[in-house]
């Protein structure tokens, strides 16, 4: 059935991909038809999308998720598709007759399109649940907080199909808050998850409760009823990445990087073209400013310094020069204060509108940095604040950023006390727990419209 149901999606996406170029068509040119290069471009954003779409986890069920992700996460692969196929017309030397204002009609409404169809089908998967259809009916097996947090976040999202008919208390002196009936009796628990066919088991228990675990496993071996370990591992785990594969094998994340392979292949296709479209549209400015820098005290255009990346790999940071040249003790990096004398006119500027990390859009196009990420610091303040700052190391599990989740919360600037380093990685943490695109659409688009306030960044 699931097969069935991804191959309906697919042919629904190519048909939209083919409807979408034939109106724009129809607004641009008053004809269907349209010119030469139509039929031959639809073919080719066609199959970029039955290549790129499920890579991008498109049609993966999405039961239990967020539609508004998965609006973003289909915006962004259609973005990436159709910069795919423009490369492709390019190499071909056909991009100069493509209509621009055809393009973006097509763009636009074959991608208003498809998220639409998926909101249609939600809302009337949604309407099935409400009437009592098309749900799975889900018993839970816990004990304490963690077995009501997971109850709750299935009472809380409705909407995802999902709806608890019992619960069973592994720790009887612990008492369960639960909307469904809660049970302490093992035999009666089973009983009742056999009678109302339910369709999953769900077993929110910590490690230690191994017998209760293979109890269970063992009981509903024989039946047709989805078993899912969801273990209690929070005083363990740094992130709640879930369970990753290696070789073969399922293991559960405890102190790893909690973005998959996927997610990095995703973000890196993400970060390479969001670079180059950005230094594409801001080139002028570049060399405006570089002009500005020059002109404003002597020196080289750009600010060079070691910092660490993913991995703690070293690598080179480009920035706009904002301070006249001067000399440091070895071993020791002074960082700039309100008012500090080495910072030129040109370069205060540049700093409290952040126009002086632009270079830093090269760094992305060399796989060093990542346009959302921890903020990047002095290899001399790194090896400061690892040995004092819990958690810092975990910001080198993903490329730094050109932008980050504490940068727009306001956490820039001179960090003089230690606090205000506890703060940033703690902003840094949650962004590596909770990352996913639109969180990163919500960093882009705060930066853009913060960006020119910076009070803290001098």
């Amino acid at each position: 059935m699931r097969d069935i149901q991804g191959l309906l999606a697919r042919l629904f996406d190519v048909g939209m991909v083919v409807l979408g170029a034939a109106i724009a068509s129809r607004i641009r040119f008053d004809h269907i038809g349209g010119p030469d290069y139509y039929m031959p471009f639809a073919a080719f954003s066609a199959a970029f999308s039955l290549t790129l779409f499920p890579s991008f986890g498109v049609y993966e069920s999405w039961r239990g998720r967020s539609k508004l992700v998965l609006a973003s996460r289909v915006s962004l692969v259609w973005l990436v598709v159709q910069a795919c196929a423009l490369v492709l017309m390019f190499s071909l030397h056909r991009l100069d007759q493509v209509s621009r204002l055809w393009f973006a009609y097509w763009t636009a409404m074959s991608g208003g399109l498809m998220i639409a169809g998926r909101f249609v089908t939600h809302a009337v998967l949604a309407h099935m649940r409400q009437a009592g259809m098309n749900y799975h009916h889900v018993a839970v097996v816990g004990c304490g907080k963690h077995c009501e947090s997971v109850t709750k976040k299935i009472e809380e999202a409705s909407h995802s199909g999902f709806r608890t008919i019992a619960v069973f208390n592994a720790s009887p002196e612990v008492s369960i808050t639960s909307r469904a009936p809660v049970f302490d009796d093992f035999d009666t628990f089973v009983a009742h998850v056999r009678e109302h066919n339910a369709h999953e088991v769900w077993l929110a228990l910590p490690l230690s409760q191994e017998r209760v675990i293979l109890r269970f496993v063992n009981e509903f071996r024989d039946d047709l009823v989805n078993v899912r370990f969801i273990p209690d591992v929070r005083s363990l785990a740094l992130f709640e990445s879930g369970v990753s594969e290696l070789l073969g094998v399922p293991a559960i994340n405890l102190l790893a990087s909690p973005l998959s392979q996927r997610a990095v292949l995703q973000k890196e296709i993400f970060d390479r073209l969001f670079a180059l479209a950005a230094l594409c549209a801001v080139a002028p400015l570049l060399v405006g400013i570089a002009i500005a820098v020059k002109l404003s005290s002597r020196g080289p255009v750009f600010f060079r310094q070691r910092r660490k990346g993913a991995d703690g790999r070293v690598f080179t940071i480009y920035k706009f020069r904002s301070m006249r040249l001067h000399s440091e003790q070895a071993g020791v990096l002074s960082q700039a204060t309100r008012n500090d004398p080495r910072v030129t006119p040109v370069g205060a500027f540049l700093r409290r509108t952040s126009l002086d990390e632009l270079p830093q859009f090269f760094n992305v196009l060399r796989g060093d940095m990542s346009v959302v990420g921890p903020r990047p610091h002095a290899i001399e303040h790194d090896d400061l604040y690892q040995k004092v700052v819990s958690g810092y190391i975990h910001r080198y599990r993903i490329k730094p950023g050109i932008t980050g989740w504490a940068q727009v919360n306001g956490l820039r600037g001179e960090t003089d006390r230690i606090e205000k380093m506890e703060a940033r990685v703690a902003h840094d943490l949650y962004y590596l727990g909770n990352w996913s695109f639109g969180l990163d659409m919500r960093i882009i688009a705060a930066t853009v419209f913060k960006g020119l306030r910076g009070v803290n960044a001098y």
